[in-house]
């Protein structure tokens, strides 16, 4: 048995040193301290059968985010005479192992919102309380604990965002200053028989090399890039003060219109406590600057939000089961769906959209909303609970809570339910890159193609196609539905079922469902056989 007092810091999320208070209250007093990181098969598990390369829950731009994450992390704690120790294996299973053959007397990790960790975390300090282990698992993944907002509204979460703002107040820790570093750590101690890997490689992991799908995300992981990243953003005190959310060009993909701090705050590399404490810093020494829910901080409080809804609601990344989601009698088009997934609809503007996704793992919000709008209600009445797995497979910052409570959004399922508003998937783009270059860029198959055409390149004549080397049909598909009409039924579909919705009072059951779907499928066939007739009268 060890002397001396031996603690445990498990990294899941939180992947910095700066403002971690489960590292230091691990450090402190402590003789030893081992820093875990659990390859845990439940993400990590390679799946040769998903739409592209990674395992069962995440593409390998999101994985390689991670692992480059994990090296910088693994540097840091070094150069405060650590490292990180990495295994392989059910979490739970692991740290029983690493408890026992330690001798931990003290366990800490940053508290988890999401249900597969809430779940996890249960047992885990259930056997730690039982062998006496002190559990320390401060909420720092987030600026409020979501628990004490939902109290404060008499249980139930706030489902608006400005109901949300009242409530909230000033996060309790942000009187006082953040720790932003840490000058040493206590050394690691004898690992025993626990088998210690080295931090993989994604080819190690079994997923094959970066290299095997071409252009890759140009987002490198890691706490030293979001410290660089965000010390570049706030540095424009002009552009902190005026940023506007509803703003920004979702085309420029030279330089990105926002922050892209979005994954360093996924997996913690950068604090959101530490990011909203410079945001401050900033506004003060400005003056005058915007508010939420369009500023920078109310893009913040937007993360906050979302958070607590997902924490407080039963079900929350699906349509049944879910109280605050409408249910409406979705699609189920597979058809559709790959041909979206796969950047084939027909239309450039969502189609560049889809292959800088694939690409990159990443683009502007104003772009999700515009592929997620022509997915589910603007467009192609696919189920929202769809687009989504895919958002979460290939998103570098795909986060439980944003991604679910975004989808609910955009398809007016929840939160936001103004359905006639539609994002054009012709002119919404044409606004900010009149030239086409955004499209250009991401679909070189159209990179000849006239900018008057571009946007809409089946309406070019022949002559322009082949000058431009694109024939639709051949070299580009043709649109897989025609927008004008098909927004007109997805407007009808949703209308119905806002109305059954409402009859009902949201008690709507499976049953309702298969009925209103079967109406709606017997309305859109006496329209067609409608259009059949009047073409052949018209026909001499």
């Amino acid at each position: 048995m060890a002397l001396g007092s031996n603690s445990l810091f498990w990294f899941r999320k939180g992947l910095r040193i700066h403002d971690n208070p489960g590292l230091e209250c691990a450090a402190k007093n402590s003789d030893r301290l081992y820093p875990v990181f659990v390859i845990d098969p439940h993400y990590m598990e390679p799946d040769s059968t998903a739409f592209s390369i990674g395992s069962t829950r995440a593409g390998l731009n999101r994985i390689q985010f991670l692992l480059e994450s994990l090296k910088d992390l693994d540097s840091s704690l070094r150069n405060l005479g650590s490292r990180l120790l990495v295994l392989k294996g059910e979490p739970f299973q692991v740290l029983v192992r690493c408890l026992k053959e330690w001798d931990i007397d003290k366990l800490c990790f940053e508290y988890d919102t999401e249900p597969y960790y809430q779940d996890l975390d249960v047992k885990v300090k259930n056997y730690a309380s039982a062998a006496g282990i002190a559990v320390f698992s401060p909420v720092s993944h987030t600026l409020f604990n979501p628990a004490d907002i939902i109290e404060k509204n008499g249980g139930k979460p706030p489902v608006s965002y400005q109901s949300f703002l009242k409530l909230i107040g000033q996060p309790s820790w942000a009187s006082s200053p953040l720790s932003a570093t840490l000058s040493m750590l206590p050394p690691v101690g004898n690992v025993v028989d626990c088998e210690i890997a080295s931090i993989p490689t994604s080819k190690e992991l079994g997923y094959g090399d970066l290299e095997q799908q071409g252009e890759y995300s140009p987002f490198r992981g890691g706490e030293s890039e979001a410290l660089k990243r965000l010390r570049e953003a706030l540095n424009d005190k002009d552009w902190v003060a005026k940023f506007e959310k509803p703003k920004g060009d979702p085309s420029a993909f030279l330089k990105p219109a926002t922050t892209v701090l979005s994954p360093y705050l996924k997996f913690g590399c950068l604090s959101s406590r530490y990011f909203y404490q410079c945001i401050q810093d900033a506004y003060r020494s400005v003056g005058r600057h915007t508010s939420p829910p369009v500023s920078l901080l109310g893009q913040v409080l937007w993360r906050e939000f979302f958070y607590t809804v997902a924490f407080g609601t039963a079900n929350f990344d699906q349509m049944k089961g879910n109280a605050i989601c409408k249910q409406v009698p979705w699609s189920d088009n597979d058809e559709l769906l790959v041909a979206w997934r796969e950047a084939r609809t027909g239309y450039p503007w969502i189609d560049a959209i889809m292959v800088q996704l694939r690409k990159w793992g990443w683009m502007h919000h104003l772009a999700r909303h515009c592929v997620a709008c022509f997915l589910t209600r603007g467009d192609l009445f696919v189920h929202w609970e769809k687009g989504r797995d895919v958002f979460e497979r290939l998103l570098i910052d795909s986060d439980w809570a944003i991604n679910n409570g975004n989808w609910l959004w955009l398809s007016c399922s929840s939160f936001f339910y103004q359905y006639n508003r539609i994002y054009s998937p012709t002119s919404f783009g044409k606004k900010y890159d009149p030239n086409g270059n955004y499209i250009r860029n991401f679909l070189p198959v159209l990179k000849d193609m006239p900018k008057e055409y571009i946007y809409e390149p089946w309406t070019a004549p022949l002559s322009i196609q082949s000058k431009a080397n694109c024939i639709i049909g051949r070299d580009y598909p043709k649109p897989v539905v025609f927008h004008e009409s098909a927004s007109k039924e997805c407007k009808r579909k949703l209308a119905e079922a806002y109305a059954l919705n409402h009859k009902l009072n949201g008690s709507v059951s499976e049953q309702d469902l298969f009925n209103l779907r079967r109406k709606l499928e017997e309305d859109e066939s006496q329209k067609s056989k409608s259009r059949n007739l009047k073409q052949k009268l018209i026909i001499p």
